[in-house]
């Protein structure tokens, strides 16, 4: 019987067709992610933000620490006008166990000071933190800072040869410390959050001579700054070279890494601006210092810029200089 012509067209499109697919390559796999960013219209993830050009920068930085949570900006006002100079670097302290906020950094990076942020172990022991007890929490608070994707300035366990912290030389072997250190940025490096500054920062050591620095390093690899606690107290040093000076020269017995004044301030009294020309004085000087941070609080004793006018007429005129404050954003 013979097929009708139309058929006969419609079969013969039908096997050309199928021979034209078998012969064409296979279509490209696309993951189930890839294919989920493609239909939201979503943009590849930034690049992780280079943080080297801050590490070393041509200018001082001119740091502050007040009370509270850096999401509060008066603070930063204030003390621009009463100083004369925009403070670029924040520094504020957070506990063991508090999350990471990554709109509060944010939004401190954006109003042009560097966050520093200062990382309090009070809830747990150097030891628990060095043996994987709270690599769930660091792993979560790493995952944080790596999608802040914005510098951050990092220190754990500040002043831990002083004696007046958990964490320190009375309660906490050295040897725990460190290893404490390089287990929490070894997860750090695991997770990707690569934006971040590391400072160990020992207090000075004038008031605990005998406890050894270096037994609390966790090594250069796992330190960009060495960032020095230390104040002008109405007894004890009260030069730039008598306070820092024994300090930095042990240091630099085991590790060339820049100088930070990680915390400082002069105590109240007749002495105050005279002490306070002698810190800036210090710290323009010396190229491997790369500034310092004021703590503005009146606590145990008037740390503040403005505890006297004549206080105050002195921090504002030393801040002039060029060198201090400058944009972090264009180091």
């Amino acid at each position: 019987m013979s097929v009708p012509r139309r058929l006969f067209l419609a079969l013969v499109c039908c096997l050309l067709t199928a021979a034209a697919a078998a012969c064409a390559p296979p279509a490209p796999q696309v993951s189930p992610a890839a294919a989920a960013t493609a239909r939201s219209g979503a943009q590849s993830p930034e690049p992780p933000y280079d943080i080297r050009p801050l590490l070393k920068p041509s200018g001082k930085y001119l740091g502050v620490a007040f009370n509270g949570s850096p999401r509060a900006t008066a603070p930063v006002t204030a003390f621009a006008e009463k100083a004369g100079r925009q403070p670029n670097l924040r520094e504020y302290y957070a506990k063991w166990g508090d999350p990471f906020q990554a709109d509060v950094n944010r939004a401190v990076w954006d109003a042009g000071q560097l966050p520093f942020l200062v990382w309090e172990p009070f809830s747990r022991t150097a030891a628990q933190i060095a043996d994987g007890q709270e690599d769930a929490y660091i792993r979560q608070f790493a995952d944080a800072v790596r999608d802040y994707n914005r510098p951050l300035a990092l220190s754990f366990g500040h002043e831990m040869n002083g004696g007046w912290y958990p964490w320190g030389s009375k309660k906490t072997k050295a040897a725990d410390f460190a290893r404490a250190w390089r287990h929490i940025h070894d997860l750090f490096t695991d997770e990707g959050a690569a934006d971040v500054i590391w400072v160990w920062s020992p207090n000075v050591i004038n008031p605990v001579p005998d406890v050894r620095l270096k037994p609390y390093y966790p090594g250069d690899a796992y330190v960009d700054w060495v960032g020095v606690v230390g104040y002008y107290a109405l007894s004890g040093p009260t030069t730039f070279r008598t306070l820092f000076g024994p300090t930095m020269k042990e240091i630099r017995r085991f590790s060339g890494k820049p100088f930070l004044i990680a915390e400082t301030g002069v105590q109240a009294g007749e002495s105050k601006p005279a002490e306070i020309a002698d810190l800036f004085a210090g710290v323009r000087a010396r190229a491997g210092v790369l500034g310092l941070v004021w703590f503005n609080l009146k606590k145990e004793a008037d740390w503040r810029i403005d505890s006297g006018p004549l206080s105050l007429a002195a921090f504002r005129k030393v801040a002039a200089g060029g060198s201090f404050g400058f944009d972090v954003h264009n180091p």
